[in-house]
């Protein structure tokens, strides 16, 4: 079977969608890149280089429910393009302002412009794409996404080594590219009527809320790829910062190579079953560094973690999607890009505290852990997450 058939039949405008967000990626760069910037370029200490990205982390928060009820009140796509447009306009001024008081609330508010960008996407996915080929879609979106974040940080290390400012410039301008994209060839679809009594709010949907809850556990688990796992690797096993590296080109190949195919094949399965699945894959791929420590082991258990994130992501957003009223998928998956950066500032911190206190077995054998009970939570979902068919 050809691996590319699950995407046969999306309509043109989530190809537009995906390219739009292949340019946007391929340019990000600033962020891989802000700490040492303000270390090297502004001369911060550590210490102050820190509290900017506790700065980044806090306009995320605020940002991720906020925007996916914006975009529900004001349109997905223009939501969309003012993300973006924004985040590019705000990426220019940050090299020129040397003022702390002015360059952590600024750093915020470009982490809160970036931050809107996800719900809005995800919720335009949903507006554009038939509810049963909406699971390829979202493949389609990752796809794109970590084809161009792959590029982006790659390149950005050879702008930065000559130049700061010019990183911040190209970021700026693949961005506006991205927005040019999306404005001249994704047409905004048609608004939907508005329901005769307004959907139950994401906040005060009970269903929702423990959806997301047991999420999280295996959330916090692919978190450790930016916590305990580069430690582990290049400190505990002796290996270099480019093995390391070397991982998550790995990661990347095999998602470029099998997602499409795999989530085609899965396309039958309800939500609950593949998220379990793939939280179980995700436990076990971090639990297996607990014992898989030679070089060609560790890209076994980047294989088996994969694996686990090629089933589990595009599973949940589906499964968010589907959930959300018409009038409310902003506000929704809002709440799951919401998950999502909660995961991200807790999971590292709480892997890193595990790995000080227990070393290995601790974190990776709480990892594996952490992936059952995302199983667990989820896998009862089976029959009531699902509002819409699934392609089979």
């Amino acid at each position: 079977m050809n691996p590319w058939q699950g995407l046969k039949g999306l309509p043109r405008g989530m190809w537009v969608l995906a390219l739009s967000t292949l340019i946007n990626r391929m340019g990000t760069m600033v962020m891989f890149f802000l700490a040492l910037f303000l270390v090297q370029a502004r001369g911060w200490t550590e210490a102050r280089a820190a509290t900017a990205m506790a700065c980044y982390g806090a306009g995320a928060l605020v940002a991720s429910p906020f925007s996916g009820w914006f975009a529900d009140r004001c349109g997905h796509r223009f939501t969309l393009a003012l993300s973006l447009a924004s985040s590019a306009a705000i990426l220019l001024l940050i090299p020129y302002v040397h003022a702390r008081f002015l360059l952590l609330p600024l750093i915020a508010l470009w982490s809160g412009a970036t931050q809107g960008y996800w719900p809005a996407s995800m919720a335009l996915i949903t507006d554009l794409v038939p509810a049963d080929r909406r699971k390829q879609a979202f493949v389609l979106h990752r796809l794109a996404s970590n084809l161009g974040i792959s590029l982006g940080p790659a390149l950005g290390g050879f702008i930065a080594h000559y130049s700061f400012t010019a990183l911040f410039w190209i970021d700026a301008l693949t961005t506006f590219m991205g927005v040019a994209v999306l404005l001249a060839f994704v047409q905004a679809p048609a608004a939907e009527p508005a329901p005769a009594h307004p959907s139950t709010s994401g906040w005060t949907d009970r269903r929702l809320l423990l959806f997301l809850l047991a999420l999280v556990p295996a959330t916090m688990v692919f978190t450790q790829i930016h916590g305990a796992l580069p430690l582990w690797v290049c400190r505990g096993l002796q290996h270099s910062t480019a093995t390391y590296g070397l991982l998550f080109t790995f990661n990347t190949l095999l998602i470029l190579v099998a997602e499409v195919a795999l989530n085609h094949r899965l396309a039958h399965w309800t939500h609950g079953n593949q998220l379990a699945l793939g939280a179980v894959f995700l436990g076990a791929g971090f639990a297996s560094f607990a014992v898989l420590r030679s070089l060609p082991l560790l890209f076994l258990a980047t294989a088996i973690w994969t694996l686990g994130e090629m089933v589990f992501l595009p599973a949940s957003t589906d499964a968010v999607a589907a959930m959300a009223p018409p009038d409310r998928r902003g506000e929704y998956l809002g709440l799951y890009s919401l998950t999502w950066t909660v995961a991200l500032t807790a999971g590292p911190w709480l892997g890193l505290l595990a790995y000080a206190a227990g070393g290995p077995v601790l974190v990776w054998g709480g990892c594996g852990l952490l992936g059952l009970l995302t199983a667990a939570g989820v896998v009862r979902y089976r029959g009531r997450v699902v509002r819409e068919p699934l392609a089979t």
